[in-house]
């Protein structure tokens, strides 16, 4: 009987011990952060109901939601006309929930459950992978992690503020330190729709012109007409294309583009606000970019937005990005909570970070010290020493099995484990063990005390 090689879905992939450790590192620094700001880590279910997640990302993002087929016979609803209408006729027969697209609706639907068991503002982080069914391609996965920090029940500004700063620190702390923070607001962009005369186009707009940078502007206006904006509100849109400077340059610039624009003058002000809190933190405007073009095409946002590209990699997707939601809980009927989140893109960080060869040497191990043995005596002695290391929080392990030097010794290099400790009869008998450094190759006899504090540096 043939067997078929196993395979994995195209756009998933596995992860071995040394990819998990460095994407540990990567967690573990965001998480710090998260918990530093005083956000409080939550869980939400793999999948939800289609009910929860239709509506809620646009066209193009309901399109890319993994639909779950109901359990049984999922065709004993189905008629001959739903097979003829198609599938946005058949889908509802036959799925009835899907696999979550993002963190951040589900958090909402938990809001509005838990709404009196929870405390406003409500701060929390969230770490758990996300599905969607896109096109795989280098830095897009159809699986991959999100790290999600939210704040609902207050619409302060100082919100987003604090968000650029965990941004930053976890930007640095994660040993990226070239990268761009775009900011904007979504009613910069519905006064840009209102001035050029496409009042209620806004959503065909942010489609259009969030795509600016992978497909160039001549197609963004191409696809723009496509989608009923006249030659006249295109060439309308010729300012704000043209809007350069310093970021105190490009608000100067926006106030007066905004002087006839209620909507306008309200988002001018918020971005204004944003970057008078970030003096006050002390941060100035440390890599912070305002970028009228960016739009971040989920439906949801309606105030400030933002989004982060590492400059001197060649992965040139977002690696975060997030914005100001004022209605999301409404849609499951809780109305008047404001929220703003952001998201860190695990996969593409590591991508980034494995472009520029930046991740800690100490991240290639998951074990610090291998101790070898040479006989039965050699062996109990090792293990006596093994539990005094493990007291002490360090990293270690015995060879298992009663084999050579040379093959113990080939473990601890193809395991990439910094230390070996050695530990036969002369050593027994003085209390002193022989510790190699595997890289340098520098030998040291050493009481147990003595390695306990070396290898604890």
């Amino acid at each position: 009987m043939k067997i078929d090689k196993p395979s994995i879905p195209k756009g998933t992939r596995d992860f071995g011990p040394e990819k998990m450790l460095k994407r540990q590192f990567i967690l573990n620094t965001i998480r710090a952060v998260f918990e530093k700001y005083g956000f409080q880590p939550l869980e939400t279910p793999a999948m939800e109901n289609l009910s929860v997640l239709t509506g809620k990302y646009g066209a193009e993002g309901d399109q890319l939601l993994y639909k779950i087929l109901n359990s049984g016979d999922f065709l004993s609803k189905v008629k001959e006309d739903d097979l003829q209408g198609g599938y946005k006729n058949l889908a509802p027969k036959i799925a009835e929930k899907g696999l979550r697209y993002d963190l951040t609706v589900p958090f909402a639907r938990y809001v509005v459950m838990n709404q009196h068991d929870i405390t406003f503002p409500f701060k929390r982080y969230q770490i758990q992978p996300v599905w969607r069914a896109d096109r795989p391609q280098k830095g897009r996965y159809r699986e991959f992690y999100q790290c999600d920090a939210d704040v609902v029940g207050t619409d302060s500004l100082i919100c987003e503020s604090e968000i650029i700063l965990m941004i930053n620190e976890v930007m640095h702390n994660l040993g990226i330190h070239d990268f761009s923070i775009k900011l904007n607001n979504r009613k910069i962009l519905t006064a840009i729709t209102d001035l050029v005369g496409a009042h209620g186009k806004e959503a065909q707009f942010c489609v259009a012109i969030d795509k600016l940078d992978k497909i160039g502007r001549q197609k963004v206006e191409e696809e723009l007409s496509n989608n009923g904006f006249s030659d006249d509100s295109i060439k309308k849109l010729a300012p704000v294309f043209e809007i350069q400077g310093t970021n105190a340059e490009k608000l100067s610039q926006l106030e007066k583009l905004f002087e006839n624009s209620e909507e306008g003058k309200v988002g001018y002000a918020e971005l204004r606000q944003v970057f008078d809190f970030l003096n006050n933190f002390g941060e100035g405007q440390y890599n912070v970019e305002l970028d009228l073009t960016l739009a971040r095409g989920l439906s949801y946002y309606t105030g400030i937005i933002l989004e982060v590209r590492a400059n001197n990699s060649s992965i040139k997707s977002s690696i975060t990005g997030g914005g100001r939601y004022d209605n999301l809980t409404g849609v499951f009927g809780l109305s008047g909570v404001s929220g703003v989140g952001f998201s860190f893109g695990v996969d593409r960080i590591y991508d980034v970070m494995e472009d520029l060869d930046i991740f800690p040497k100490e991240y290639e191990s998951s074990t610090k010290v291998l101790l070898l043995h040479f006989d039965e005596n050699s062996l109990n002695a090792s293990i006596k020493a093994l539990a005094q290391l493990r007291a002490a929080d360090i990293k270690s392990e015995v060879y298992p099995d009663a084999v050579k030097i040379k093959k113990q010794m080939n473990y601890a290099n193809k395991k990439g484990v910094p230390f070996v400790l050695m530990i036969g009869e002369d050593e027994i008998k003085e209390g002193k063990y022989q510790l190699k450094n595997m890289k340098s190759g520098e030998q040291q006899k050493l009481s147990m005390e003595e390695i306990i504090l070396h290898l604890s540096a």
